[in-house]
């Protein structure tokens, strides 16, 4: 709602008496009305091809990492700078594990490429320790 102010003009001044509200028919009123009804699809699409890019890169974070680095190799720069790239990745990236559930299964091979080593395979008989960093 926008208020017009009214005055009467006595002697060369002029006193303010009253602020009216402009419910309809004023000149701004319908400027206001004019530009809401241009901006409201631009708006609206704007909000669409965001929610729509925001729902592809989360589905691209789903896939495994040579295709998501694919996705990411060929994405402009200003659109990840506007997209939530992090909100995103902690909840694509989440994962089920949960406190006190075992790791899951994985096989790796040795320094040496001789041989490959899996997680199961140590599971019941000896304690294992997975360290992640490094050694430089």
């Amino acid at each position: 709602m926008t208020f017009q102010i009214q005055s009467t003009r006595q002697g060369t001044c002029y006193r303010i008496f009253s602020i009216v509200p402009i419910v309809r028919g004023g000149v701004q009123n319908r400027r206001a009305g004019r530009t809401f009804r241009l901006l409201l699809p631009f708006v609206v699409a704007l909000a669409l091809v965001f929610a729509i890019s925001c729902a592809g890169f989360y589905w691209a974070m789903l896939q495994p990492p040579e295709v998501f680095g694919r996705i990411v190799s060929r994405t402009p720069l200003p659109l990840m700078i506007v997209l939530p790239f992090e909100t995103l990745w902690t909840h694509a990236r989440a994962g089920a594990l949960r406190k006190g559930d075992p790791a899951p299964d994985f096989q790796l091979p040795t320094l040496d490429h001789k041989q490959s080593v899996r997680l199961a395979s140590f599971r019941g008989s000896k304690p294992v320790v997975l360290v992640f960093g490094s050694y430089t």
